[in-house]
C-alpha cells in the first residue's frame, strides 16, 4: 500500500506545486503586510488562511491518492451532497447580507459553493465521457447545462453572481472538447448575448450582423434559422426587465465601470482607489509595508478582492507580470496534460479546472483595473479565503491525480 501511494505521487506532475508554491508565498507575504503592519490581532486574514493551509494541504493529498474510479464511481452522490450543501446557508443567518456560509460556531464559517466548483467539473466530466457518442445531438447537451445550472442558480439566489458565473463557465469548453457541434453551443450562448448586447444600439446592431452569418454558414433549414434569428432579436426586448432586476448597488457598479467619477464615493470608490494604487506602484512598487492606500485603508477588500492593487502598489509591475507568468504556465500546463490524458474522463476535468482557475485569474485582475464591474472573485493561491483554498488545493491534487500518466 506504502509503496503504491509513493508511485502515485512520483508518477504525478508535481512540477506545477512550484508555481503553486511561489503563488502562495507572495499571498502570504502579502497578507503580513496588511494585517501586521496595521497591527491587526489574530484572528485575523493572515492567521486563518495559515489554518485553513492545514486541511487545504491534506485535502490536496486525499484528491491525489484517492482512485480514479471511485471518483468516477461516486461522483454523482458527491454531487447530491452538494447541492444539499449549497442550500443549508439560507437556513442560517446573514453575513454581509448574503446566504452564503455555513456557521459552524468558529471564527470563520465555510462556503460549500466553493467546493461545488469542482464537483460540478467532475459530474460533467463523468456525463460526458459516459455519452461521449452522443454530444452531436442538440438535445444531449441540454442535461451538461443544468447540471452546472442547477447548483448556479441556487449560489446566484444567495446571491452570489461570482461564484455562480465561475460554474457556468467550463460547460461550453469541456462540451467543445468532448465533440459537441459549435453550431449547438451557438445556440445556448446567443439568447444571452442578445439579451446583453441590446444594452447599446450600436452593439446591438453589430451582434444581430455576426448571429446572422452564424446561422446563414451553419446553413440549418430555413424555417429554423427564420425562427432562430428572430427569436433572439426579440429578446432583446427583455434587456430592460432585466436591468430593473438588478439590485441598486449592482446597476452602480455597472455605471461606474464606464465612468466611475459618476459616484466616486460610492460605487466608484474601490475601481479608482484600485487603480490608483496600482498606478503609484510604478515599475518597482513603493516597498513591502510601505502602500499608502494599503495602510491608510483607502483601498476596500484589499485581503482577497484587490489583492492585486496592493501588490501592484508595493512591489509594482514586475512582480505582477511575474505573478501572470506563473498563471499563465499553470494554466497552459493543465491544458497539456488534458491533451496527453489516457482517458476521457480525466481530460474533461483537466479541462474544466484550467477554467476555473483561468476565469478567476482574468475577473480578479480584469476587475482590478477597472476592465469590468467589480465583482468578489479571489485571486487563486494570493487571495485570502479559507473556502477557496481548500477549492484550489483541491483541484491541484486533481490535476496531479489525473495528470498522472499512468491509469490506477
Amino acid at each position: 500500500m506504502l509503496l503504491d501511494f509513493q508511485k502515485k505521487i512520483i508518477e504525478s506532475p508535481l512540477s506545477i506545486l512550484l508555481a503553486v508554491i511561489v503563488l502562495l508565498s507572495l499571498g502570504i507575504l502579502t497578507l503580513y503586510s496588511i494585517t501586521v503592519t496595521q497591527g491587526q490581532e489574530p484572528p485575523n486574514a493572515l492567521s486563518k488562511q495559515l489554518i485553513f493551509l492545514i486541511p487545504a494541504f491534506l485535502l490536496m493529498i486525499t484528491m491525489l491518492l484517492i482512485s480514479k474510479r471511485i471518483i468516477h464511481k461516486y461522483i454523482y452522490f458527491v454531487y447530491g451532497i452538494i447541492l444539499i450543501a449549497v442550500m443549508l446557508p439560507f437556513f442560517g443567518q446573514k453575513i454581509a447580507g448574503t446566504y452564503r456560509w455555513l456557521n459552524f460556531g468558529l471564527p470563520f464559517g465555510l462556503q460549500p459553493s466553493e467546493i461545488a466548483k469542482c464537483v460540478i467539473v467532475i459530474t460533467l466530466a463523468k456525463y460526458l465521457s459516459d455519452h461521449n457518442l452522443q454530444m452531436k445531438n442538440f438535445g444531449s447537451n441540454i442535461i451538461p447545462f443544468l447540471i452546472a445550472l442547477i447548483p448556479a442558480f441556487v449560489v446566484l439566489s444567495q446571491p452570489d453572481l461570482g461564484t455562480a458565473f465561475v460554474m457556468m463557465m467550463p460547460v461550453i469548453p469541456m462540451l467543445f472538447w468532448v465533440g459537441s457541434r459549435p453550431y449547438h453551443l451557438f445556440l445556448f450562448v446567443a439568447p444571452v448575448f442578445s439579451i446583453l448586447a441590446a444594452s447599446n444600439v450600436i452593439v446591438f446592431a453589430i451582434w444581430a450582423g455576426v448571429m446572422a452569418m452564424v446561422i446563414f454558414f451553419s446553413r440549418p433549414k430555413l424555417w429554423h434559422a427564420v425562427g432562430l434569428y428572430f427569436g433572439n432579436i426579440f429578446l432583446g426586448l427583455f434587456f430592460p426587465w432585466m436591468w430593473n432586476s438588478l439590485r441598486p448597488y449592482q446597476q452602480n457598479r455597472v455605471l461606474t465601470l464606464i465612468n466611475p467619477e459618476l459616484d466616486p464615493l460610492g460605487a466608484g470608490y474601490q475601481i479608482i482607489q484600485s487603480k490608483t494604487a496600482l498606478g503609484s506602484g510604478g515599475l518597482l512598487g513603493k516597498g513591502w509595508g510601505q502602500g499608502t492606500q494599503t495602510h491608510l485603508k483607502f483601498l476596500p477588500v484589499q485581503e482577497s478582492d484587490f489583492i492585486v492593487s496592493v501588490i501592484g502598489e508595493e512591489l509594482g509591475f514586475i512582480v505582477l507580470l511575474i505573478i501572470m507568468i506563473l498563471f499563465s504556465w499553470l494554466i497552459i500546463k493543465i491544458l497539456r496534460l488534458a491533451l496527453n490524458a489516457t482517458d476521457r474522463f480525466s481530460g474533461l476535468i483537466l479541462i474544466g479546472i484550467s477554467i476555473i482557475f483561468l476565469t478567476h485569474v482574468f475577473v480578479n485582475c480584469a476587475m482590478t483595473s477597472g476592465m469590468i464591474p467589480v465583482k468578489g472573485l479571489p485571486l487563486p493561491f494570493i487571495s485570502y479565503g479559507g473556502s477557496f483554498l481548500l477549492s484550489s488545493f483541491m483541484m491541484i491534487g486533481l490535476i496531479m491525480n489525473f495528470g498522472r500518466e499512468e491509469l490506477d
